[in-house]
């Protein structure tokens, strides 16, 4: 049997519903204990937590202490299954997967329903992680996100639906892999993995969505409060409001880097238009093109190569 380490962070799966009002709320006993029969077959399980939040709390230092101490026991298993609150699993599952270099599979899984709820997915999405874990063919695709019978990549996933149980999506590239009764099958590959290792993260970096009528007030503000880098969510292929395009150039002109990501979900920025805040403008001041990342991991990924470097040149190397 794979030898496999589950640790649990907290979120829906560990969680239950309060049946008279409706509530779900954490819980003195981790509820899927009490099916440890049932998932202890699938492999040689040790279980920890590393902590137990639920996951609008999780911040980045959490995830750089989740990545250390998988980094730490990683040479003791086979494959590491980690329960997480699914608001910000697609963003915990970015981070492992840029700062942890191994073949090992490495698996996030969560709930949309806790235990006791009608239909939870939460001990079937486990039983399935595991059961990925525990497949060769998952080895070196990088961190994977498990649920509702798929596997995606942490770079594609997204939560998609507040509530529905097939809530996690990779729009535009779809799973990788589906979770069979009986087969774990992967049908698409990883052409790119990337790895940037961190021991600590101490900038600030900043995420701005744009919208129509959007002045510079914002991005002014921030100048205040001395931010790191930003990330701005743009519109269509990546353009923003005139009014935008002077405080943008000011933050350039302080070395602090400005990534930008669309706000569409499908398709990827690129410097088409040349009018005044069209993306051509942009990246001749100087913005960085971040193509096919959502906003909250690219923030998290110029996080990370501030660890690095500051240069600019460098900072746009690793975004390409």
């Amino acid at each position: 049997m794979k030898k496999i380490l589950l640790i649990h962070t907290g979120g829906t799966i560990s969680m239950l519903e309060n049946k008279e009002t409706g509530a779900v709320n954490v819980t003195n006993e981790h509820p899927l204990s009490r099916a440890k029969d049932q998932y202890q077959q699938i492999a040689d399980i040790d279980e920890q937590v590393i902590f137990d939040l639920p996951s609008p709390h999780i911040t980045p230092n959490h995830m750089l202490q989740l990545a250390i101490e998988i980094q730490r026991v990683l040479p003791k298993y086979d494959g590491i299954v980690i329960t997480h609150g699914t608001d910000t699993l697609e963003e915990t599952a970015y981070f492992l997967d840029l700062v942890i270099n191994t073949e090992k599979p490495i698996i996030l899984t969560g709930a949309m329903r806790s235990s006791n709820e009608i239909g939870s997915d939460a001990l079937y999405n486990l039983i399935s992680s595991l059961r990925v874990a525990c497949e060769d063919n998952a080895k070196d695709k990088g961190v994977l996100v498990v649920m509702n019978d798929e596997i995606h990549t942490a770079a594609n996933v997204t939560k998609t639906s507040t509530s529905n149980v097939a809530t996690f999506q990779s729009p535009q590239y779809g799973p990788i892999g589906i979770v069979t009764k009986e087969l774990i099958i992967f049908h698409h590959g990883i052409l790119r993995r990337e790895h940037y290792p961190v021991h600590q993260i101490n900038s600030n970096v900043y995420l701005l969505k744009a919208y129509a009528g959007m002045d510079g007030r914002l991005i002014e503000a921030l100048h205040t409060i001395k931010p790191d880098g930003l990330v701005i969510e743009a519109l269509g292929q990546g353009n923003l409001p005139a009014s935008t395009v002077e405080s943008i150039r000011k933050l350039l002109e302080n070395k602090v880097p400005v990534v930008l990501v669309s706000r569409s979900y499908q398709g990827i920025v690129q410097p088409t238009y040349a009018y005044s805040g069209g993306g051509r403008q942009l990246k001749e001041i100087g913005v960085i093109f971040a193509n096919g990342l959502t906003g909250p991991k690219a923030r998290l990924k110029l996080l990370i190569a501030l660890e690095n470097t500051r240069d600019i040149k460098s900072l746009t190397t690793i975004f390409n």
